[in-house]
């Protein structure tokens, strides 16, 4: 099998070495996995989820209701994934593209809304373990490693989940992580989102390797190539990862082979630097067709009881829209007060003259 689908991507990706579960039509490949019928519709349902928030994100960005945002079409199989076999107790410690998978942690989507909004994060939910997405590339992991050291010096079973995308791990401190983590052997899975583009940097001018996974090798990590597109495919690894970590045996490296359908941000024009005709194979390959052929092969679903979803799912994000549009907006003076515990002379100065170029009293 190859994902060599066009000059931009050369994803020559041999069967035997990519982890896959479904065919690209939804057959099944192998067993069937041990999974209830409850659990895959479960996950299905945040893959619907994650597709309807993402379509109506952009939608009110446009419209001027929003901040820019960073859709995730084509990659709901490895964001719900990556996050839907973690406790509680664990962490997620991921970047801007993976807003569905804190929400399949626990994080409210009012509470994401209000992060894509610039509303402060005065009242994010500590209890649910998760730090806020990072926008910078590649710093998220560091912090990351470090939440898997206190955990292993503190001698708990938990595990923290990190994730990037393929144009992070040309960062140095995607690097430094893994080495940190290889060499100390703290409970950390890894996770690159290869869809491809680094905004409009194709992967091939990332990176002379054949895979970002075969980086693990050089720092002592174990590694898989997986089909990013399927979620079978995603959670057993997944699995494997986090009981690897759990048992104390340290990180892995998983890449996930996927695709960017829609733009980088809300703030990008993909068909600048990437040919239309690229996307068309992908569409193909979509996660959500993919899974729902399969499980309307299983009779786990039917066609009248999908479109219900679709419209249920619509009807409550529209509810939170309502919610997060209702808000009062946040007085300016967060921007400087959650900044240190004590502003500083400097940012109690810039804090007033602001305020009086705005006309606003202090």
């Amino acid at each position: 099998m190859s994902l060599a689908l066009s000059k931009n991507i050369s994803f020559k990706v041999a069967q035997e070495k990519m982890h896959q579960r479904l065919t690209p039509a939804g057959e099944i490949i192998g067993e069937m996995p041990d999974l209830s019928p409850a659990e895959l519709l479960a996950f299905y349902r945040w893959m619907v989820f994650g597709r309807v928030y993402s379509n109506r994100m952009v939608a009110l960005q446009r419209q001027g209701r929003m901040g820019t945002f960073a859709p995730i079409n084509g990659q709901e199989a490895t964001s719900v994934a990556l996050a839907a076999s973690l406790k509680q107790s664990d962490w997620l410690v991921a970047s801007y593209r993976e807003s569905l998978s804190y929400m399949v942690k626990g994080v409210s989507l009012l509470t994401v809304m209000k992060q894509w909004g610039g509303y402060m994060a005065d009242d994010y939910p500590r209890e649910i373990n998760c730090l806020p997405f990072q926008v910078v590339l590649g710093a998220q992991m560091l912090h990351a490693v470090g939440v898997a050291q206190a955990i292993k010096y503190s001698k708990k079973s938990d595990v923290v989940v990190t994730a990037c995308g393929d144009g992070a791990t040309s960062e140095g401190d995607f690097n430094e992580a893994l080495n940190f983590a290889g060499v100390y052997k703290v409970p950390v899975i890894f996770v690159v989102q290869n869809n491809g583009w680094a905004i409009s940097t194709p992967r091939k001018k990332q990176t002379a390797a054949e895979y970002i996974a075969d980086r693990g090798q050089g720092f002592g990590i174990p590694s898989y190539v997986v089909d990013g597109n399927d979620y079978l495919a995603m959670h057993q690894v997944m699995n494997e990862a986090i009981a690897r970590a759990r048992a104390g045996d340290g990180p892995s490296l998983i890449e996930a082979i996927t695709y960017r359908l829609a733009a980088h941000t809300t703030a990008d024009d993909p068909t600048k630097y990437r040919d239309p005709a690229e996307v068309e194979p992908w569409l193909e390959r979509d996660p959500l067709l993919r899974f729902q052929k399969f499980l309307l092969d299983q009779e786990v679903l039917n066609e009248r009881e999908d479109e219900q979803l679709y419209a249920d799912t619509a009807a409550e994000i529209q509810t939170v829209v309502e919610a997060y549009e209702a808000l009062e907006p946040q007085p300016l003076t967060l921007l400087f007060n959650n900044v240190f515990a004590t502003p500083s002379r400097q940012m109690q100065r810039q804090q007033a003259h602001l305020l009086q170029e705005l006309g606003l009293a202090a």
